[in-house]
């Protein structure tokens, strides 16, 4: 069967479904939950996916979670759930520093996986995964990274619009994605402000966004770049029971081991200049994401808080009249959005999981790798051990191939 194209409806009958085992269920896993359940109500699928067990440590929470979800099934040990012969996808959405050790089991057993970003906490788990993934694949075992920002539609349609050459050879890229959630200093000290849960702050949390954009839109990596990461906040209450976004405290402090900014400067190797920002301290910036790209022939520029447009340059010789203009990403032969509603009507952030899951089962089904992939997700990884490298060492450094 011919690779689908991304929005493009397969008329394939369902024959068989793909039983789902979702490892983790708060912020990140009620995403993917929403995404499983909604795919195969909108895409015409060649496999249906079944969202069979969902797992946590917490058996009442846990529990929980699978009404509230639609689950059939309620686990409290990953590793019987990864074990088991009925399972074919495990959706990895728990904190980084489990993701080594799920990924690379699931792999082991055949699974197929999909794992939230980053891929890991450090580059030599992200290479062991890389490896098992790798390995897996020879068996037709696929695996994806869930940067799901490359499936928003006006993205995709800038990935369209940047291959087609409409705005030229790709000079520089500016990238930011600013949130505020943790400005208060008396905000709890959460998993994700600690590095042997998180890795990283910041930098892996949203500034692995912007890296992989900008990488994927040019088709260029970043080669080699200078940086600077920051903590505003070095101590915290401790905090007792958290979605990662939220806590309440339980008395006394911790420190914060993690970064809250970072900032890069990037020279990619297709010779363009890159810079990158990641705040979780930008006041009054509660999920702010714009990349710009500008081009010998003209300039893209998308900003998540206006999700179904583009704004796009082209310079036509007439400085009078020229001017970036408004492109609304509804119509249906523009990326995935056929599967929607009639054009102009708007689709959301969450819709960019169900873009997931749906590229993830068709490329399964197909027989095909899924993109991103595990060395993509590596790849990554460098970059942002070479932010905090450089950070150290107050220097350039060259982001290993």
């Amino acid at each position: 069967m011919a690779a689908a194209s991304p929005g493009q409806r397969l008329n394939v009958a369902p024959q068989e479904r793909m039983n789902v085992a979702m490892i983790g269920y708060s912020f990140m896993g009620r995403a993917h939950a929403q995404a499983w359940s909604t795919v195969g109500r909108h895409f015409d699928l060649p496999v249906q996916p079944h969202m069979k067990v969902v797992v946590g440590r917490s058996a009442e929470k846990v529990e929980e979670a699978r009404a509230k979800l639609g689950f059939e099934e309620a686990a409290t040990d990953w590793r019987e759930v990864v074990a088991r012969d009925d399972i074919d996808i495990v959706d990895i959405c728990t904190p980084g520093s489990s993701h080594h050790e799920i990924a690379i089991a699931a792999l082991e057993a055949g699974k197929h996986v999909l794992c939230e970003k980053p891929l890991a906490n450090t580059v030599e788990e992200a290479q062991a995964m890389a490896d098992a993934a790798e390995k897996a694949r020879v068996n037709g075992v696929r695996s994806m990274v869930a940067f799901n920002y490359r499936r928003v539609p006006a993205l995709a349609h800038a990935k369209q619009l940047i291959e087609q050459g409409v705005i030229g050879d790709i000079r520089h890229v500016r990238a930011v994605y600013l949130q505020d959630w943790i400005v208060d200093p008396e905000f709890p000290l959460v998993w994700r402000l600690q590095a042997d849960l998180a890795g990283s702050g910041a930098l892996g949390d949203i500034g692995a966004h912007i890296i992989d954009l900008a990488q994927h839109l040019t088709g260029a990596t970043v080669e080699e770049l200078t940086g600077h990461t920051h903590t505003f906040v070095t101590e915290r209450p401790l905090a007792e029971g958290s979605d990662g976004l939220s806590a309440t405290g339980s008395g006394g402090t911790g420190p914060v081991t993690v970064d809250d900014a970072a900032l890069v400067i990037a020279r990619m190797s297709d010779g363009a200049l890159a810079t990158f920002e990641a705040s979780r301290f930008a006041t009054g910036r509660k999920n702010g994401l714009r990349i710009e790209l500008n081009g010998s022939k003209g300039s893209i520029a998308f900003d998540l808080e206006r999700l179904n447009e583009l704004e796009l340059f082209t310079a036509d010789g007439t400085p009078a009249t020229e001017g970036f203009r408004r492109i609304l990403v509804t119509e249906g032969d523009q990326p995935y959005m056929e599967a929607w509603w009639p054009p102009g009507h708007i689709i959301g952030w969450e819709h960019s999981f169900v873009h997931e899951v749906r590229d993830l089962v068709v490329a399964i089904a197909e027989g095909n790798d899924p993109q991103p992939g595990f060395a993509e997700g590596l790849q990554v990884q460098q970059v942002l051990d070479a932010v905090q490298s450089a950070s150290d060492q107050r220097g350039w450094v060259t982001v290993p191939e």
